[in-house]
């Protein structure tokens, strides 16, 4: 049986195209042995969290227990948000957020609805792995996002990435040899 895997877009005009790239990499990079769904996010250019967690609920329930969730940009924060603040009805095997905002009180960087609460480290589930992919390249998201989410979720697993942008440079080698080794 073929592993499930769900892959969220980022947020803006055009997004879902742009990382139509991030989405074939990984479908080539896992295999046949693995189903990756690729959904497109209602409202790419004005994201609501509440209409986003429901689209992601619906294509778990699709899926069922065990898979595997990755995010990118817009679409981490909102896995991450989610993962701390929902009792999901199926298991979910591991998550991978790429190139995430981590949101706080801040000019730009303020969405109050996918801000993380202050105790998210202790609502996040003991038995799904979180792993974190930044491109130290990025010019969209700084790298310093990444070290926000190690801090307010230490269990988090921080991957660096020289000289990778905010899409990875379209390839997520790393992330598929991850979720291949899960088992």
């Amino acid at each position: 049986m073929r592993k499930q895997v769900l892959f969220v877009q980022g947020g803006s005009e055009g997004a879902y195209t742009a990382d139509l790239k991030l989405a074939a990499s990984l479908r080539e990079k896992l295999g046949p042995g693995f189903n990756v769904r690729y959904p497109m996010m209602p409202d790419e250019d004005d994201p609501a969290y509440r209409v986003w967690k429901q689209r992601i609920l619906e294509e778990l329930a699709a899926m069922g227990d065990g898979a595997i969730l990755v995010g990118h940009s817009i679409g981490g924060s909102v896995l991450i948000k989610l993962l701390t603040e929902e009792h999901l009805e199926q298991s979910v095997r591991a998550a991978f957020l790429v190139s995430a905002p981590f949101w706080y009180d801040h000019d730009f960087w303020r969405w109050d609805e996918v801000r993380l609460s202050k105790d998210a480290s202790s609502r996040l589930p003991k038995d799904t792995p979180v792993y974190l992919y930044h491109g130290r390249a990025d010019q969209s998201v700084p790298f310093a996002h990444a070290e926000m989410y190690a801090k307010a979720l230490p269990q988090i697993i921080l991957r660096p990435l020289d000289g990778r942008d905010h899409q990875l440079n379209d390839d997520l080698s790393e992330v598929a040899d991850e979720i291949r080794q899960l088992g």
